[in-house]
């Protein structure tokens, strides 16, 4: 593992950020209170190729791999826009879809994803099962040459903005420990029997979160990726990904409030002096500092695991566990720097925190990453 980027990692850092820059977090703002897609930012960063540099070349890819896409999430959130669908889209199911997918569901699927032409959805988490993915609840049975989907997902991202989703399902019970066997199927947005409602968030950002109703959802056996009952092995293969770009969300998110409260305080006198030259304020926004850089560091870590076929599950979880808690900190000294203009519109930062505190809860808790940890790190008995 090399600590210093390599000269392409480093024109794609700066290319990104060049162009995440011309649109920044006013107009994430703007998109998240109008209720509108922050489209022409994605559609930029497509047309460069930087939304699929993790996905393989033949299906339109970039050829690179997960660092290379948690660079380009680092720098688009660093300049205060965040793109949650690359965590969704390329992240989760591009990885899937290139290891399990038919040559014809990666055309179908994976190739305009690869190329940032379209997005797809994931849908895992229900009402009901909560951490506990044998629970899932989502049936699919087989009819003929269909299998018929019925239940609930809820908090699913971006099904608006979605050409597809990849649903887990449970299509069995497994005979000896009576756990679900899962299955992934790719189902259209607009199928019918499918309703979507929009799930109303105290969060301040431009995707939507949605509860799925699947009434008797036709689907094709065509759709079905990879075998039927190993879907708990195969969407891992997705799992990993989220948490190392959320991960590179959280860092950029934390280097963007960070950057505002340091030019704040190098900036705002009182008493003759620039606040920044208190220790006061320099010494946290210093341990702020260190505490990204160290996030940074794991993520990078966990990134190259994955790019290099090491089980990247321990390094992924505490990196997504030490960048959630190092950009709450920041975001939240950042305000505690601008004083009563930390809940100014203007400064940007209040309206940041709802997107920054969600990184702590999801896509898995801290508590269930510190779980994880005690039992296969620490060699811990299991708690649950």
């Amino acid at each position: 593992m090399a600590f210093i980027e390599t000269d392409e990692q480093q024109l794609l850092r700066q290319s990104v950020r060049q162009i995440a820059d011309k649109y920044g977090h006013k107009y994430f703002i703007e998109k998240a209170i109008a209720n509108q897609r922050q489209n022409e930012l994605w559609e930029e960063l497509g047309s460069m190729g930087y939304l699929g540099v993790n996905l393989p070349e033949e299906y339109g890819g970039g050829g690179m791999g997960l660092t290379e896409l948690a660079i380009v999430q680092e720098e688009v959130s660093a300049a205060g826009c965040p793109l949650l669908m690359i965590v969704v889209s390329p992240a989760i199911v591009g990885p899937i879809l290139a290891k399990f997918g038919s040559p014809e569901q990666k055309e179908r699927w994976l190739k305009p994803v690869a190329e940032g032409k379209k997005k797809m959805a994931f849908a895992i988490t229900e009402p009901d099962a909560g951490s506990n993915s044998h629970n899932i609840s989502v049936t699919a049975k087989k009819d003929g040459d269909v299998y018929r989907l019925n239940g609930t997902k809820y908090y699913i991202s971006g099904v608006d903005e979605a050409e597809a989703i990849l649903v887990v399902t449970r299509t069995g019970i497994d005979e000896k420990t009576q756990k679900g066997q899962l299955s992934l199927f790719m189902v259209d947005v607009d199928s019918p029997g499918l309703e979507k409602h929009v799930l109303p968030v105290e969060i301040k950002a431009p995707e939507k979160q949605f509860t799925l109703f699947f009434d008797n959802v036709e689907v094709p056996k065509n759709c079905l990726i990879g075998e039927e009952g190993h879907g708990l092995k195969q969407v891992f293969t997705g799992l990993n990904p989220e948490r190392i770009l959320v991960a590179a969300l959280a860092v950029g998110a934390g280097r963007y409030a960070l950057d505002k409260a340091c030019d704040y305080a190098r900036n705002r006198q009182v008493w003759g002096s620039p606040i920044g030259a208190h220790q006061g304020l320099a010494h946290p926004l210093a341990i702020a500092k260190v505490n990204l850089e160290m996030a940074a560091l794991m993520n990078k870590k966990a990134a190259w695991q994955f790019d290099n076929g090491i089980d990247a599950s321990e390094a992924a979880n505490m990196a997504k566990y030490a960048a959630a808690e190092a950009a709450i900190a920041a975001l939240d000294q950042a305000m505690q720097t601008h004083g009563g203009n930390g809940m100014s519109s203007e400064y940007g930062l209040a309206d940041f925190w709802g997107t920054v505190r969600l990184m702590r809860t999801a896509p898995i808790s801290k508590e269930m990453i510190l779980n994880f940890v005690a039992q296969h790190s620490l060699g811990l008995p299991k708690s649950y």
